[in-house]
């Protein structure tokens, strides 16, 4: 993502603003280091098939959690402010693969409420698991 934004400097992912820039950092960060980890595929293999479900519920709500009261601060339209930042990037994903694991969402409504707005987003549309060339007829929605 970083890799992105320095080399698309006429889609810049990151805000100008220094304070809002680290905000998107910390919501990033927490995300990558903090949830999205402990649901790759050989995380979930090590604790096995009848456990799957409840380890990726415990971390994925543990994560929100703290997601969502960083949003409470910096949340205008998207995660921070009003325009797309490299945090809502890493956001949409992992309230697909909350849904996936049947996490009871109703106590995120700012997460909520940041994803209804960007699913509608062409970029994000284009992104969709579904709307890539290798996903399982099965996976599609």
């Amino acid at each position: 993502m970083y890799y992105l934004e320095e080399t698309r400097p006429q889609r810049p992912l990151m805000p100008q603003d220094v304070l809002k820039r680290a905000k998107v950092r910390e919501i990033c960060e927490v995300i990558a280091s903090g949830v999205q980890p402990l649901q790759n595929l050989i995380v979930l293999i090590h604790v096995g098939e009848e456990k799957k479900k409840e380890w990726a519920q415990h971390w994925i709500t543990r994560g929100f959690r703290a997601i969502e009261k960083l949003l409470s601060t910096s949340a205008g339209k998207f995660c921070v402010g009003d325009e797309i930042t490299l945090a809502d990037c890493c956001l949409v994903p992992q309230v697909f693969n909350a849904r996936r694991f049947h996490v009871d969402l109703r106590p995120y409504p700012i997460i909520l409420r940041i994803d209804r707005e960007l699913e509608g987003h062409p970029a994000f549309r284009a992104a969709h698991p579904s709307n890539q060339p290798d996903c399982p007829p099965e996976a599609a929605k």
